[in-house]
């Protein structure tokens, strides 16, 4: 994403011309990251042909600040022109919560009602939904080490998630916990690999938390938002950052959890995604925790604007409805 910042249009930016938009027969990906085969056949859509993510039931989307959309219902993914697949919006941010840290929210009353529209009257997409921006263990104001404490903390932010949403019309089943590094103010790490004097002062405590103190916390997290609601829990969060948080052991695995990455991502809007790989690359998302891009909680790539990139518009997403649940 990364999360939270700040989109700033872009007069360089590349107008697409959709004759010359291309969709994979076969996709390729890197040996060993999604299993796709090696050789791929570009085939260009026909001529004033609406383009559209494929295998069928994946579809465009956008995320968090907004998108400028023209043009009356059914919209269109903007800068692509296929029907708008659905829009996920920063529902809530511990930094935000947590009086005195500042903050702003990435998210779009626009946009999020151009996706409904869409998904609620023409059966476009999947609708409308929502991440928190989530903090770890080091930013808890009551932390002390303990696992308990920290699974404590996570439920106090769950509860504060599904508050967030009260008065949204959130379409979408899954509820993503953003788990990140962020580099930000008033903690780089959002408390995940660093315990702080205080959640907003900024200052290192201590340079550690373990893997599963951290994992309490995100345990906590999903075990208050599935009893306390119809919503599943799924992660944003990409394969060096979850290693870098959680390790490479139990704490790490999450092979039954939805799952958002932004790895890998470009910062170029000139070749759209297919099944996952941008369109005559070797380009793909690669997931974590277990998950690989054949399972079944392989459900979203931010594949264009994320990750810090920019490519003159905003963070944009493919969505594979076929998976959701």
């Amino acid at each position: 994403m990364k999360r939270p910042r700040v989109a700033v249009a872009s007069a360089l930016a590349s107008v697409l011309a959709l004759a010359s938009i291309f969709v994979l027969a076969g996709k390729a990906g890197p040996a060993g990251s999604t299993g796709r085969p090696a050789a791929s056949l570009a085939v260009a859509a026909a001529p004033g042909a609406v383009p559209a993510d494929s295998p069928a039931g994946f579809w465009y989307g956008t995320d968090s600040w907004p998108i400028t959309i023209g043009g009356k219902a059914p919209y269109s993914e903007p800068r692509i022109g296929s029907p708008y697949g659905g829009y996920i919006g920063m529902i809530g941010s511990w930094a935000i919560w947590v009086r005195g840290c500042g903050g702003r929210l990435a998210w779009s009353a626009a946009n999020s009602a151009q996706a409904n529209t869409n998904y609620l009257t023409y059966g476009k997409g999947i609708g409308t939904g929502v991440y928190w921006f989530m903090a770890g263990p080091g930013v808890d104001p009551h932390y002390n080490g303990t696992t308990k404490e920290a699974s404590a903390w996570g439920a106090r932010q769950a509860a504060q998630t599904l508050g967030d949403m009260a008065g949204h019309r959130i379409t979408y089943p899954v509820v993503w916990a953003d788990i990140e590094l962020p580099g930000i103010a008033p903690a780089p790490d959002n408390g995940w690999n660093a315990v702080y004097t205080a959640p907003c002062s900024g200052r290192v405590k201590t340079a550690y938390v373990a893997p599963s103190v951290d994992r309490a916390d995100f345990d906590g997290y999903r075990a208050y938002l599935l009893s306390h609601s119809h919503y599943k829990i799924g992660v944003y969060s990409a394969p060096s950052i979850w290693a870098s948080i959680f390790g490479t052991g139990s704490a790490a695995s999450i092979p039954t959890t939805d799952e958002w990455t932004y790895t890998a991502f470009t910062s170029s809007l000139s070749r759209l995604p297919a099944g996952w790989c941008l369109a005559g690359t070797r380009t793909c998302a690669q997931f974590f925790g277990g998950v690989t891009s054949s399972s079944p909680h392989a459900l979203m790539w931010q594949w264009s604007g994320g990750g810090g990139s920019f490519n003159g518009f905003g963070d944009f997403d493919q969505i594979d409805k076929n998976r959701q649940r």
